[in-house]
């Protein structure tokens, strides 16, 4: 099994990590868990921010590796995608919270490039 299968669970976890780093250190009421999100501020308001995009980054990139293997793009254009879309993923997470815009803008393009190019290898493969 190739990366681009395994990019799938590590995409499917990003969120929760943010969530994770979103509610660490805050206070924490499991009967009411998410209060703690809809009061946050600073870094924590933005790694939810970021848990909320990665959620939205999700489906597309499954459909985007699912359609690849389908059709038989090379497995190594597929690795080589998914490496770049987790680790712009990754970055774009990491300028959420640390309030870098302009950076997480680029990150968030190169991982949406890196989804659609397995679109692209995708039609070419089924032409």
């Amino acid at each position: 099994m190739g990366f681009a299968l395994w990019s799938l669970l590590i995409a499917s976890l990003l969120p929760l990590l943010w969530a994770v780093l979103a509610k660490a250190g805050a206070p924490y009421d499991n009967h009411q868990p998410r209060t703690v999100l809809a009061n946050a501020t600073g870094h924590r308001l933005r790694a939810n921010w970021a848990q909320q995009n990665a959620w939205e980054a999700l489906t597309p990139w499954v459909a985007a590796v699912l359609v690849a293997q389908w059709v038989g793009v090379s497995q190594a254009l597929m690795d080589v995608a998914a490496l770049i879309f987790i680790a712009a993923r990754l970055a774009h997470g990491v300028f959420y919270m640390t309030d870098r815009p302009t950076l997480r803008s680029l990150a968030w393009l190169l991982g949406f490039a890196a989804m659609v190019s397995l679109y692209v290898a995708a039609a070419r493969v089924a032409a």
